[in-house]
């Protein structure tokens, strides 16, 4: 698609960590200077405004601006009317199930942030159990609808009408191994290990019970062992088998960010220089990728509140273990910051504009 130097877009869901991240760069972005983002919330709600809901975006004194921005409830008819071009869904799984294919028959193009979209085969989509009304539509939008990674579907994403953002957990992953694996330098059979934590903003904003402070502060806690939503994107971006890779999530005592550790054998040994220039060829025209010297190593703190994904590692002494490290920020890179960046390539915008 040529390049468009303004859209109109709409944000539904606003109310969570990951939809006030996206109402905030949407915002600012310099590409949407003069076309304000419409906000929605749900159809049941009453109107209220943007800062009521995110009081963190209100403006200065002086510029109360920001603070007359309405979120309506969330009608199909209203966003005809507002003739926006793209929707961002910031909503629960289940909902965009819902409301993707309408927006599609409708010409809008999607970026969602749920799960809804983003995993190709039955088996893995299982884990969310979806009940859809029309079977055969839901299989027609999965098979238009382009997983949004920039830095591994660039092209397709270019042409999607239909994108499904990446997992905060599964981007830090597949991120780190995807080079490794292409070139067919991991040993598979011998077992892949992605032990990764992540800030209690990874589990949304709802309070539940291990979320609470006197859960988490001062703790640390593994949850969904061999059964993460996030484990299907990495069998089918990596094309791996759920015999091949074990991926631990843990809860960590701190608001955002994600430090993912991953172990790997190679088939044949390696240097760190060879393994050095694998990745800075595979990523060198992928700017939110950054990448670390070895022995140096990413940190939560480096990465949090940007939109990098920092990657490093470090080889043993025998060549043939590695240990791979990956941050990000779990609502930036790993959610709004991400559908912002798939934005920018959809429209043929610089795929950082907006983010820095």
């Amino acid at each position: 698609m040529p390049a468009q130097e303004q859209i109109r877009t709409a944000v539904a869901g606003v109310s969570g960590y990951a939809g006030a991240e996206l109402a905030r760069l949407l915002l600012h972005h310099p590409r949407l200077a003069r076309t304000t983002p419409f906000f929605l919330g749900r159809p049941d709600a009453p109107a209220t405004t943007l800062t009521t809901l995110q009081p963190q975006l209100k403006g200065p004194i002086a510029d109360s601006s920001a603070d007359s921005f309405a979120v309506e409830p969330f009608s199909w008819q209203r966003i005809e009317e507002r003739r926006i071009d793209l929707l961002f869904l910031a909503t629960p799984h289940e909902q965009s199930r819902e409301w993707v294919p309408e927006a599609l028959g409708r010409g809008l193009r999607v970026i969602d942030l749920s799960g809804a979209w983003r995993l190709e085969q039955p088996a893995n989509r299982a884990i969310y159990q979806f009940v859809d009304a029309d079977e055969s539509k839901a299989v027609e939008v999965q098979q238009k609808t382009v997983y949004g990674m920039p830095e591994l579907h660039r092209a397709e994403i270019a042409k999607a009408q239909s994108v499904a953002n990446p997992g905060c957990y599964a981007t830090s992953i597949i991120l780190a191994l995807k080079p490794l694996i292409d070139a067919d330098l991991v040993d598979v059979d011998r077992g892949i290990i992605c032990d990764s934590k992540s800030g209690v903003s990874g589990a949304g904003k709802a309070p539940v019970a291990k979320t609470h402070f006197m859960y988490a502060a001062d703790n640390l806690s593994a949850y969904g062992l061999f059964g993460h939503r996030h484990l299907g994107e990495l069998l089918e971006q990596l094309k791996v088998s759920d015999a091949q890779i074990v991926f631990t999530p843990h809860l960590l005592p701190i608001p955002r960010g994600i430090l993912s550790t991953i172990y790997v054998h190679f088939r044949e040994v390696q240097t760190p220089p060879s393994i050095a220039k694998l990745f800075q060829d595979f990523y060198a025209a992928s700017p939110m990728v950054r990448l670390y010297p070895t022995p140096e190593l990413p940190q939560i703190q480096y990465s949090v509140r940007t939109n990098y994904c920092d990657i490093g590692f470090h080889l043993a002494p025998d060549g043939k273990r590695c240990i791979l490290v990956s941050c990000l920020d779990n609502l930036l890179k790993g959610a709004a910051g991400q559908a912002v960046q798939n934005m920018n390539v959809m429209y043929g915008w610089k795929e950082e504009e907006g983010l820095l």
